[in-house]
């Protein structure tokens, strides 16, 4: 997921998706501790991806 495309979207778009992320991050750690997780590093993308979405979501706020 690229900045660029994040600041392209709205603001609801960008809360929709955080809590999308929020969802599989949660699924995620359930897998991981029923070892039934398979691509784990796709944990670290997740929660990269969250932080990406709410700092954009905070710039827009502070310049606004």
């Amino acid at each position: 997921m690229k900045v660029e495309d994040l600041r392209q979207k709205s603001e609801d778009e960008l809360n929709q998706q955080v809590l999308d992320l929020r969802k599989e991050a949660f699924n995620l750690r359930f897998q991981r501790a029923s070892g039934q997780l398979e691509n784990t590093a796709r944990v670290r993308q997740v929660r990269r991806d969250i932080a990406r979405i709410k700092t954009v979501l905070h710039q827009r706020r502070a310049t606004a």
